[in-house]
């Protein structure tokens, strides 16, 4: 089974909630999950785990105030992770138009610009249509972490 280190970025803390319940379900499949609230760069430059962003989106498709010092420091320092897995799950709303969900279109390029390598597709979570974005993000979960051995 696979480590996975879950990345949150929570406003109102849906996507945390969402990051917490992915982790008692990954563990119940096997899978040894760390979930990191407030991440910082130690929380990827320590272990080669697969990386799960889990953010919101606020304000004109900006990252959460939990999520954007992590991001600044990597992309100021840009550590290598060279093929390391990771995928994104964002929470937006579409009414917000092109900045739909633009929380997981900026962590994308970070960890895509330090060579991590991007597996299955980003599950974007519209706020008009989902009230409990974790009832969507499980079953997706699932799959993303079963695909991390497929390779």
């Amino acid at each position: 089974m696979a480590r996975i280190r879950i990345l949150v970025g929570s406003v109102f803390g849906g996507a945390l909630l969402t990051a917490r319940e992915l982790r008692k379900d990954l563990e119940q499949n096997g899978h040894q999950v760390v979930v990191a609230e407030k991440p910082a760069l130690d929380d990827i430059t320590g272990n080669d785990d697969a990386l799960l962003v889990c953010t919101s989106t606020t304000g004109q498709g900006e990252l959460p105030e939990t999520l954007l010092p992590f991001y600044l420091e990597l992309r100021d320092k840009l550590p290598l992770q060279q093929g390391r897995p990771f995928g994104i799950i964002v929470l937006g709303d579409s009414s917000y138009g092109d900045t739909f969900c633009g929380a997981g279109d900026l962590m994308e390029e970070a960890l895509a610009e330090i060579a991590g390598q991007k597996v299955g597709n980003t599950l974007r979570i519209d706020a008009l249509e989902t009230v409990n974005p974790e009832e969507v993000a499980l079953p997706w979960a699932r799959e993303w972490a079963a695909s991390l051995h497929r390779d």
